[in-house]
């Protein structure tokens, strides 16, 4: 059994009785930094051996994993904090269990992102995880620009020393985009900051800009169309494109929209056949 044990972002106090208890019971720890992971081990009196299993040795060390997995051990994984798999190690050991039919079980935690949004003030109903941001300035843009096109909250982790350069990426593509900056989750100076990309670029330049972030970039607003503007043709190619629509589909939804019976808009593609 592999089990994923989620570990305290920040204050120790958020990790659950049965974290402790799965790593008391395994017959080891796997974890990104034996050293830091040592702390936390020792403050909850869990005595038990650590091995190192972070981004740089997570494929080289798999077959040994699986191996022991095979033989019965049971062991546990964590990260230096939050959710292992998030952004984290663990995710190609995972698929791998699964395709070799390994039971995985996952003990359920802290995570920045889930407590970064709850408390955002931002849409909740409907939000994507992605991770880092590319560090490149050409592919930054370029998947900011699908984020900002997204109807719900986005998440993203960010770096203190590039979170500037993201806002100001943001600045340029939605300048008006409402975001929210999570930073120092669960910690001492734990700080939840709202505003624009300019808003916020001109508080941190007198303000400290320290500790781990979570960046949360509101939803694109649907904006409605003038169906005037457009003709049957093609009103209905753009809700085929949009809705992925067949034709007859989308022949349908263009007439009920433009109050028009459907076999008016069927005979001008009819025409053209």
């Amino acid at each position: 059994m592999l089990y994923l044990v989620a570990t305290p972002i920040g204050n120790l106090g958020d990790i659950t009785f049965r974290a402790i208890e799965t790593l008391k019971s395994c017959d080891y720890i796997l974890c990104e930094d034996t050293r830091h992971s040592l702390a936390l081990l020792n403050h909850f009196e869990i005595k038990k051996p650590l091995k190192s299993f972070h981004k740089f040795s997570e494929v080289g060390k798999e077959d040994d994993v699986v191996s022991d997995l095979k033989e019965g051990l049971v062991i546990a994984l964590i990260s230096d904090a939050g959710t292992p798999g998030i952004s984290d190690p663990g995710t190609l050991l995972v698929q791998r269990c699964v395709s070799e039919g390994i039971a995985v079980q996952s003990i359920p935690g802290a995570c920045a992102a889930i407590a970064a949004i709850s408390c955002s003030g931002l849409d909740t109903d409907r939000f994507q995880f992605c991770g880092f941001l590319p560090k490149k300035s050409k592919e930054l843009k370029t998947v900011l620009q699908e984020h900002l096109s997204y109807p719900g909250t986005t998440i993203c982790y960010e770096s203190p020393n590039r979170l500037i350069d993201v806002l100001t990426a943001i600045s340029e593509l939605a300048a008006d985009r409402p975001l929210v900056v999570a930073r120092e989750l669960t910690k001492k100076f734990e700080e939840v900051r709202r505003g624009t990309a300019q808003e916020l670029i001109a508080y941190w330049k007198d303000h400290i800009l320290k500790g781990e972030i979570v960046l949360m970039i509101s939803g694109q607003k649907e904006v409605a169309l003038d169906w005037a503007t457009l003709s049957p043709e093609e009103h209905v190619q753009m809700l085929q494109d949009t809705y992925s629509l067949n034709r007859n589909e989308a022949i349908k939804m263009a007439a009920t929209l433009r109050g028009v019976p459907k076999r008016d808009i069927y005979n001008l593609f009819h025409r053209e056949e």
